[in-house]
């Protein structure tokens, strides 16, 4: 028995995934077609394409979230899959350990199993019967199976995930409930690694993660024996991982078997030789047909005329990969001169209630200058960001220099946007001068073209609200820029022209972000903020991490154990106060929200009954017009409406106001 389930744990699986000729369509628009691809055991397939390509799509077809709308997605049974979305609910009822722990569902219900059969045991007395001989044997099977799967270090193995992705030993038993959508989400990844999958399918797994985390996580792929398909807009994170890259375009698969720079070039030339073979090819074609209509007439030539027509008939057409070359154009207006020093911090700190996010910052940036913001998420790069640019009170002295003019790109568009507007009409609002003559020209850079203006904020994606942020820095000529993760969401064709006109802009700029191959090249100075400080690194991104990796194994030779004097003081009982806090406010923003669904769901069926009836009044003919219940009817939703309106105004308000107000509790 033990040696069958070794068999079982050890074994081989030859194809794990196999797309073949699938087609997915939505409305008579297919998104891709004859889609065929097979990933192999140890594998790690890195899947890109634009926003939009079918990237997603693939993942959720693989696990069964979706059917193709023709061929055949194959899978093994016995094949653990995780997957991680870029989007998911996630519960918060438990701590982050007991969360995590729940990665080991199989091997604890195993212990379980284990245990009951053990007690059973202690009350039998029946030594030399069967069934006594049958509940030993099923002990030894299960307890070799437990040990096989490692029952014996779940915690453990726990800890050191949950550190890797940036958990303190602190926060393992804080409920999940107090936790950001961002930390939950490493929760679930956790979780996933955890379960050793014989697949791993990651959808952006970077988005939530600081550099450090992002480093582990690497490490941690490069062992992984499995397989992997990894979508990642992270070009360093791919080329590192991945040895083989399929990219989604225009509804094709095109499959490469090296990682992602070198899958960039090989494009590049496959698309020349392409484009060479098919010039030859027309020229070919031309001279042929140049040569049957001279000499069709003749009856000396009519046997190469009519071989010529032949091979024409019989020729294969050599056909070009269409590209998908929409990408956004972008050229920041001409910085006005500002003075030499741009921003001076003397000893910024800044607090939120009894929770210290650092102290005693102290930096000069100077005109010009590129840096970076750079650490563990909630360590304060986006704190200070908002304090550059006078969003937020603080402790200490920050001085603005001399005729700076800011730019703030913020992290969560949400919160300074407009939903109820559309693209055009939030363009329109801060728009001055002759600039509002090229709007549509504007927009349309930013692939915002054709009816896409008159869309609504509300129903734009991520990376197209960061998008209309970004035309929104475009609008007036500053001379600093603070940008708070301005690559989320966007595909890497995007990413290189922003970082190219980042590059030949020349005022100063500074860029919070995890994007290491963005951040390369283009910042000579790294802040690093951790532990409460915030410390200054001359260089390039890749010398701060070679740096702070040296730094972290001369920690490690001479890491002493903390005293008590060293431990931090914990103000439990006030965080509580402030969580609690929180929790109550955003229960109330949600019954807002739930009220403003409402009213929109009567103010839309209002709507709708009132034009019914105004087109059966505009028909003479029809007989319903005679009738005098419909314009009472029609009277009764007129005053309904502008009732409902009222009420969804003032709700409106009332949940912009708790929005600002959050912000307290951050």
């Amino acid at each position: 028995m033990a040696y069958q389930l070794f068999l079982f744990l050890t074994r081989k699986i030859h194809c794990m995934v196999s797309l073949n000729q699938v087609t997915v369509s939505f409305g008579g628009f297919d998104l891709f077609r004859d889609l065929s691809f097979m990933v192999s055991p140890g594998e790690k397939v890195g899947l890109v394409g634009k926003n939009g390509a079918g990237k997603t799509t693939v993942m959720r077809l693989i696990v069964g979230e979706m059917t193709p709308t023709n061929g055949v997605v194959s899978i093994p049974k016995e094949l653990k899959v995780g997957y991680l979305p870029q989007q998911m609910d996630v519960a918060n009822s438990r701590t982050v350990m007991d969360e995590t722990m729940l990665a080991f569902s199989e091997i604890l219900s195993l212990a379980h199993e284990i245990s009951t059969l053990t007690r059973e045991l202690e009350t039998r007395t029946d030594y030399h019967s069967e069934e006594y001989a049958k509940i030993i044997n099923s002990i030894t099977e299960k307890t070799d199976r437990y040990n096989l799967m490692g029952g014996d270090n779940l915690e453990a193995m726990a800890e050191v995930t949950l550190q890797g992705l940036g958990f303190k030993r602190d926060e393992f038993t804080r409920p999940t409930k107090e936790l950001s959508g961002g930390w939950r989400m490493r929760i679930e990844l956790a979780k996933i690694l955890l379960s050793k999958p014989d697949i791993l399918l990651l959808d952006e797994p970077t988005n939530h993660l600081d550099i450090e985390s992002i480093q582990w996580l690497e490490e941690y792929l490069l062992t992984f024996g499995g397989s992997l398909i990894l979508i990642s807009h992270d070009r360093a994170f791919l080329d590192n991982i991945t040895e083989r890259t399929i990219e989604l375009s225009l509804g094709k698969a095109y499959d490469y078997r090296v990682p992602y720079s070198k899958y960039v070039v090989l494009r590049r030339e496959r698309r020349e030789q392409q484009l060479a073979t098919y010039k030859n090819q027309q020229k070919m074609i031309a001279d042929t047909k140049e040569f049957i209509e001279r000499f069709r007439y003749k009856a000396t030539k009519a046997n190469q005329v009519q071989s010529r027509v032949k091979m024409l008939e019989k020729l294969e057409i050599v056909e070009i990969d269409e590209e998908d070359n929409a990408a956004i154009t972008v050229r920041f207006p001409t910085a006005p001169r500002s003075g030499d020093v741009v921003v001076k911090a003397e000893d910024v700190g800044k607090s939120f209630g009894n929770h210290l996010v650092f102290s005693d910052a102290n930096f000069h940036i100077q005109r010009g200058e590129k840096v970076a913001f750079v650490g563990r998420n909630g360590e304060g790069k986006t704190t200070l960001s908002r304090i550059i640019v006078g969003e937020l009170e603080h402790d200490g002295q920050l001085t603005i220099g001399h005729n700076v003019n800011i730019g703030y790109f913020a992290q969560n568009q949400d919160e300074l946007m407009d939903p109820k507007l559309t693209v055009l009409e939030t363009i329109d609002r801060v728009a001055v001068g002759d600039i509002r003559t090229k709007m549509r020209d504007i927009l349309g850079a930013f692939l915002f073209r054709g009816d896409d203006v008159d869309k609504k904020v509300a129903v734009l994606s991520g990376g197209e609200r960061n998008r209309l942020a970004m035309v929104k820095l475009m609008l007036q000529p500053y001379n600093l820029l603070v940008l708070d993760e301005p690559t989320n969401h966007l595909d890497m064709r995007s990413k290189d022209i922003l970082k190219n006109a980042l590059a030949h802009y020349k005022g100063t700029v500074v860029l919070v972000s995890h994007d290491r191959e963005f951040l390369n090249g283009l910042v000579s100075k790294v802040y690093e903020f951790r532990d409460g400080r915030v410390k200054e690194h001359i260089g390039g991104i890749y010398d701060f991490l070679r740096r702070r990796k040296m730094e972290n194994l001369k920690e490690l030779e001479v890491r002493v154990p903390a005293t008590k004097e060293d431990e931090p003081v914990k103000e439990e009982s006030s965080q509580k106060r402030m969580w609690m806090d929180r929790k109550e406010h955003d229960k109330a923003m949600r019954r807002i929200s739930s009220r403003l669904e409402k009213l929109e769901e009567k103010i839309d069926e209002s709507e709708k009954e009132m034009a019914q009836i105004v087109a059966i009044l505009a028909n003479p003919d029809e007989e319903k017009v005679k009738d005098a219940d419909l314009y009472h009817r029609y009277q009764e939703l007129k005053d309904s409406l502008a009732e409902y309106m009222e009420q969804w105004e003032t709700l409106s308000q009332e949940l912009e106001e708790m929005k600002e107000k959050r912000s307290e509790y951050l």
